[in-house]
Parts: structure tokens; sequence; C-alpha cells
């Protein structure tokens, strides 16, 4: 008989399944993350690069392309190639989503 691991806690941290239905809960976690919340403050002023990214930030640029990722993977940015450079911009489809299921709180 195999024994089962016990539970981390990130595993007792992790919200039902049910809630993926409402919203999708990575992009909560992705913005609660610092670093990720000033890259999607500088998206808002504009269209960037990982450069443009990086020189407000304390981290490398391979963390921000790290942070841009999770960002990409959850809808909250896109990306679109330009020459060598891939360019950054807010995606409203994310954060339409978002704001769909935080509009429920508000609407008593």
């Amino acid at each position: 008989m195999r024994r089962r691991r016990p539970k981390t806690h990130v595993e007792f941290c992790r919200p039902p399944r049910h809630y993926a239905d409402m919203v999708d809960a990575d992009a909560f976690m992705a913005i609660a993350d610092a670093n990720r919340r000033h890259i999607l403050e500088e998206l808002r002023r504009g269209p960037k690069c990982v450069g443009e990214l990086a020189n407000g930030l304390s981290v490398s640029r391979p963390a921000v392309s790290q942070h841009l990722k999770v960002l990409l993977d959850t809808g909250l940015v896109s990306a679109r190639a330009e020459g060598t450079k891939r360019i950054y911009a807010l995606s409203n489809g994310g954060f339409l989503k978002l704001n769909l299921w935080l509009d429920q709180f508000w609407e008593n």
C-alpha cells in the first residue's frame, strides 16, 4: 500500500477547482507579485520591450521575461514581434474577466 504524502502549505493555499469557472485563478496569483504589478503599470502607459520594462525594476532582464511569461499565460498581456524585439502590451480581455468577476461583489 502506498503512503500518501502530506499536503504542503502550497496545496492548502490553492483555491478549489470551481473558482476556475468564475475567473482564471492564475490571474490573481499573477497580480499578487509586486514586480508584475509594476510591469502592468508600465504597460498601462504604452507598449514596451523587455529592456524598457527592466529599466524600472531591480531584477534582471531574464527575470522580467519570466514575469512577462506569467502575465502572457494568464492573458493579461499580449506580445507581438517587431524585428528582433518582442513588444508587450496590456490585453483588455484578461482584465475584462477579472473585472466581471470582481463586479459581482459591488452590485449589492
